[in-house]
């Protein structure tokens, strides 16, 4: 998030059965750079990078922005999961944290974001308490459109934007009743 408040970055690793996540590293760069240029992974975010410019362009050590979680499975990275503020590129979500994940297609289909997933939106419930998570995606894109309700996600609303239809989610943690 640009915006973390009194929430230091990056957190302790957060561990879960199988996965850590943690904060950039040098070691993140090449599965980074292969993230960001695969085809498939791109598929629904306007292409793959060109994997030229990023060798070009991405530093040593991969963005360590707050927000930023590398997802590692023994030791490499398989993903990352963002949760940032949105800055304005989805008016139905000024001003709120919106999640993100991109996953290295040998990890798609082993339950993997799923899992980073809810570990990431339970470190942020313990951080910001009530706050609510929005997430979009294109409908084309059903295995996100499944991993969002799978983590809890309730759809507000669809609309048109960037040629395509896209499916707008909100999440919300759950607090218990009295």
């Amino acid at each position: 998030m640009t915006e973390l408040g009194s929430v230091a970055w990056p957190p302790a690793p957060i561990k879960t059965e199988r996965l850590v996540l943690r904060e950039p590293g040098a070691r993140d760069r090449a599965a980074v750079i292969e993230l960001l240029a695969s085809p498939e992974v791109g598929n629904y975010l306007g292409g793959p990078q060109p994997r030229d410019e990023l060798e070009r362009e991405m530093p040593g050590v991969p963005s360590r922005r707050p927000g930023r979680f590398i997802v590692d499975l023994d030791g490499a990275m398989i993903g990352q999961i963002t949760l940032y503020r949105e800055t304005g590129h989805l008016r139905q979500a000024a001003g709120k944290a919106e999640l993100g994940y991109l996953f290295l297609p040998d990890a798609w289909g082993c339950g993997y974001a799923a899992e980073a997933g809810a570990a990431a939106l339970d470190w942020f419930a313990d951080a910001f308490p009530s706050e609510q998570v929005v997430l979009a995606t294109q409908t084309a894109n059903v295995r996100s459109m499944r991993l969002a309700a799978k983590l809890g996600f309730i759809e507000v609303e669809r609309y048109e934007a960037y040629g395509a239809e896209q499916w707008f989610g909100m999440w919300s943690p759950v607090t218990p009743s009295d």
